[in-house]
């Protein structure tokens, strides 16, 4: 055949089959599927190619319909605006791209069938303690993925800032070790690409909403986490960041349309004045500034006064829940983004899933700040929200200050008291994350002063208080940071989770003395914990605290518990008859940690820097 003949026959082929020969049009679908007999029967699909707003889209496939399309300034995208039928059933739906008339390509897209009950699924709740993993820090399962050829970071073990390896297989491969020590969520930070060119484990950088990052893992390997996860009793929370993405992300090279992000592709920093939005004097100029600002240069400001990229971020968290059989969000830096979309967002996520669990990141010391956000909280300006739960920084802070401050009338352990005493401001105090420190603070045994006493101390607050607890990763094992704040540092390499590791808390070999005691401290905290209702659901009622000590109750019809913390260097006698409308008839109390029986009608000794947990049944 002559070279002419050949490019005959070539365009012959093209106008044959377009598929064949030329690109097809459309490069990427998001979301890249959803589900039939959800609550919601609206679904919007953003629709990227080159000159993709140029073409026409129809569909013949029975079960859904195309409402609208709507295009942006950018003719590289398009969003189909589609309602799917109340009884549509599962199966591949078509989507015709056409041009003049004529069909250029046909997309096949899938409507999958939901899990039984997954609308009524349960969220994260009291009855639950919170694992919090830095999962490029955790434990190295898969040593073939530390190098990714396509994503630009490779592994660094020498840099503080670097990626370690950490991934999820080895989170899988060692679930046994999380049930237990009595954890039953775990709450990792973002494990979504990021391909940006340094500090990518730190995961809040989003390249890519919808796939995992490679040197993690892949979809299904975060679906197989999830669900054997459950079968341990473990459940799984995904952190998601819905007001910026990283600067490496494809939109900053071809944004969707020019007000996708806030300055466009300009840095412009945020004031970082979270106030300004409950402020009743603030001006516009000051909210705006707050609101509207980047956090970082490398993370630029999303707009989610956008209507479709605020569609789009909601169907991304409800596509995860739905994928990955999630039971709770946690949202990152939560006032930043637009207030009413959040209003938006909370709402939208609920009404998919009533029984679900949100909580979201206020970092403030006020806690009228974060009130404010928490469902059923009568506000001053009737602003709507859904959002179950807030993190508790006041409390955190107040247990900083409660064990290390000197004893005065106002200062030391009364601020633990004085902090809870102002729980009325909150709609549902039982429903607050409550933690002794996370991935952005000093560790608690570090804040603690590296005291093994008051960090254990610490550990039996945070399990007996009223809220849900999460504790960070390490916590169990006094993973420390002396010296330092960086948080390259504070999210140091987990005991064992490295074959080059002299120690492990997998297997307590080269353990100290003290980090195997409170590893043992934990687990029987935990795991009493666990089983103990009257923690889960019980009423909080607290005494004022005397001379370093602070006693508590949590009680129901049928049981209760006693707390008593002794702050203080030295032991104290405490008086059962101070407590006459708790302990009135009660004979002895079961320390749920030593098994030793306490009489409560006679006066007992409390050990110094000791917090005794007595079940009274």
């Amino acid at each position: 055949m002559t070279r002419s003949q050949n490019v005959f026959v070539c365009l012959t082929l093209c106008f044959i089959s377009f598929a064949t020969c030329a690109k097809p049009p459309v490069s990427k679908i998001e979301p890249p599927s959803w589900w039939v007999g959800m609550n919601n029967r609206q679904l919007q699909l953003m629709v990227y190619g080159d000159q993709i707003a140029t073409l026409a889209v129809e569909t013949d496939s029975k079960g859904w319909q195309i409402q609208s399309v709507e295009k942006t300034d950018n003719t590289n995208y398009l969003f189909i605006n589609l309602e799917i039928h109340p009884d549509a059933s599962a199966g591949d739906y078509q989507l015709q791209f056409k041009s003049a008339g004529k069909t250029v390509q046909t997309f096949n897209y899938r409507l999958d069938a939901r899990a039984a009950n997954a609308a009524a699924r349960q969220g994260f709740n009291p009855s639950d303690v919170i694992y919090l993993i830095t999962p490029d820090r955790f434990i190295n399962g898969d040593y073939a993925n530390d190098q990714v050829s396509s994503l630009k970071e490779g592994i660094d073990r020498s840099h503080e800032g670097g990626r370690y390896g950490g991934d999820l297989k080895g989170i899988i491969d060692n679930l046994d070790y999380l049930a237990d020590m009595g954890y039953t969520q775990i709450w990792l930070n973002p494990v979504l690409q990021n391909d940006q060119n340094k500090y990518s484990y730190h995961g809040y950088s989003t390249t890519d909403y919808y796939q995992i990052d490679s040197r993690y893992g892949d979809n299904k390997l975060y679906q197989a986490l999830s669900k054997k996860a459950r079968q341990k009793g473990i459940g799984l929370i995904k952190d998601v960041i819905l007001n910026h993405i990283g600067s490496d992300h494809p939109w900053m090279s071809n944004l969707p349309s020019k007000d996708w992000t806030n300055h466009g592709k300009d840095f412009v920093p945020t004031t970082h004045r979270r106030e300004t939005l409950h402020d009743p004097y603030a001006t516009q100029e000051d909210i705006e500034a707050f609101a509207s600002g980047w956090f970082v240069p490398t993370m630029p400001d999303l707009n989610q006064r956008n209507a479709l990229l605020a569609t789009y971020l909601i169907q991304n968290s409800i596509w995860w829940i739905e994928f990955a059989d999630l039971s709770g969000i946690r949202l990152d830096t939560y006032p930043y983004p637009d207030k009413d979309f959040l209003s938006q967002y909370t709402q939208a996520v609920m009404a998919e899933y009533p029984n679900f669990n949100l909580v979201g990141e206020e970092w403030s010391l006020n806690p009228s700040l974060i009130a404010y956000w928490q469902r059923g909280k009568i506000r001053h300006n009737d602003y709507q929200s859904e959002m179950p739960s807030m993190m508790d920084f006041p409390l955190q802070e107040a247990l900083i200050k409660g064990l290390k401050e000197k004893e005065t009338w106002a200062t030391g352990i009364s601020k633990i008291y004085q902090t809870l005493a102002a729980d009325f401001v909150y709609a549902d105090p039982y429903n607050l994350t409550i933690f002794p420190d996370n991935h952005d603070m000093s560790r608690i045994h570090t804040q603690l002063d590296h005291d093994v006493a008051l960090t254990k101390m610490a550990m039996a607050f945070f399990a007996t208080t009223r809220g849900i607890p999460q504790i960070f990763y390490g916590t169990e094992v006094l993973m420390a940071n002396p010296g330092t704040d960086k948080h390259g540092i504070i999210r140091s390499e987990f005991p064992g989770g490295w074959k080059d590791h002299q120690s492990s808390a997998l297997t307590g070999i080269g353990l100290s003395k003290d980090a195997l005691d409170m590893q043992n401290y934990t687990r029987k905290l935990l795991n009493w914990r666990k089983k103990t209702n009257v923690i889960h659901q019980g009423k909080l009622t607290h005494y004022t605290p005397k001379d370093g000590v602070y006693v508590y109750f949590r009680h129901n019809d049928q049981s209760k518990v006693m707390v008593v913390m002794n702050k203080t260097e030295e032991s104290r006698e405490l008086n059962p008859d101070n407590f006459p409308s708790m302990l009135n008839g009660i004979k002895f109390g079961i320390d749920v940690i030593s098994g030793e029986k306490y009489s409560l009608t006679n006066p007992f000794k409390v050990n110094a820097k000791t917090a005794v947990i007595l079940e009274i049944k």
